[in-house]
């Protein structure tokens, strides 16, 4: 019988459903061959749920590797979560302001003076002081800062415009909004004059129930105006893994940064696994995942990334998603991912 390496039976990671290089070497089948020869099992939250799913939030499971939205990762680590940042990724992912049809707003000055609807603070995020969970705010909050910044205006010169927060039941058909948010009723009945959105079910939902995309993030020409819970996205790990098990992470960022290398040729692959990733249809996938997001999906701790993660993290503190402060830089170790890239480059010359 094989001996577990290190003693870890089970390896296990979550991602957000967006692309990522993780959730395409788990679909391929290459985290399982990776490490199955050791008795490994590889197995992901989404799949497995129950209890263990709290763990997206709090990372408290000592071999889980997390993919996932900044607004969890960030203020888990405020908390005293003993994660370690190991890579960062950067996929637009349709990040947009919609609209009504009949309405004139089509570029972020035009957002002076409108009602923008902010999804209030979930009621038990704020009893049990986890106010990074209620996704949808800060998500929206940031999305707006951004896209008023890249006009030089700043979220005074809008009304915010509180609604619901409810996330709806998953046969909710027209309040599919990814899960996240109440849906598109306050912009359809015109309580307000514009709503924050991302993601590929997103824009299935605006299409089916007649909002349109009034400002296109993605297409703002500055990286620091689409900072948000997703760009860049974090790689965390507990402090554990790396201490005890270096060489199992290594060899799971490994297989991460080939299915990154295998996704640059092979696009409509990736977009086979996206529809059941990202939970939308084929031409939602299509127009939320577009100019050329399938050749930078590997993730790295360049400079220019870490420092629009620091921003990001900076805006959590300003607004009070966050409990404190931290030690930022050494919350960040390149050592993993350096050794798993020094392994492809090998493999590569080797091939």
């Amino acid at each position: 019988m094989t001996t577990p390496a290190n003693n870890v039976d089970t390896i296990w990671f979550t991602r957000c459903p967006v692309p990522t290089a993780t959730g395409l070497a788990y679909k391929l089948g290459w985290l399982d061959s990776e490490f199955k020869p050791d008795g490994i099992q590889i197995k992901t939250l989404q799949e497995v749920g129950g209890d263990l799913a709290r763990h997206h939030y709090d990372h408290q499971l000592t071999t889980l590797v997390r993919e996932g939205g900044n607004l969890l990762a960030i203020p888990a680590k405020a908390q005293g979560a003993p994660t370690r940042l190991v890579g960062l990724t950067w996929i637009d992912e349709a990040q947009a302001v919609l609209v009504r049809p009949d309405s004139p707003i089509r570029s972020p000055a035009q957002l002076k003076g409108k009602r923008l609807a902010l999804p209030a603070y979930r009621t038990a995020d704020l009893a049990e002081n986890r106010r990074g969970r209620s996704i949808a705010r800060g998500m929206s909050l940031a999305g707006y800062k951004g896209v008023l910044a890249s006009a030089g205006l700043t979220l005074d010169d809008v009304h915010l415009v509180e609604v619901s927060s409810e996330r709806p039941t998953a046969g909710n058909a027209r309040e599919n909004l990814g899960s996240l948010w109440g849906g598109l009723e306050p912009l359809i009945k015109g309580e307000v004059d514009a709503i924050y959105v991302k993601g590929a079910s997103s824009v299935d939902a605006a299409r089916q129930h007649g909002a349109v995309v009034g400002i296109d993030i993605d297409k703002l020409p500055e990286r620091r105006f689409r900072v948000n819970n997703g760009t860049p996205r974090p790689i965390t790990v507990h402090e554990d893994l790396i201490e005890n098990h270096f060489d199992l992470l290594v060899r799971f960022l490994y297989q991460t940064l080939r299915a990154a290398e295998w996704a640059k040729t092979n696009l409509a692959g990736v977009h086979e696994i996206l529809q059941g990733e990202a939970r939308a249809s084929s031409e939602g996938v299509a127009t939320a995942y577009r100019d050329g997001f399938h050749l930078t999906l590997a993730p790295d701790l360049s400079s220019e990334r870490v420092e629009l993660f620091r921003q990001q993290k900076n805006f959590q503190l300003t607004y009070g998603i966050l409990d404190r402060d931290f030690n930022f830089d050494a919350w960040i170790d390149h050592r993993p991912l350096e050794e798993a890239r020094r392994r492809l480059e090998s493999y590569q010359k080797a091939a």
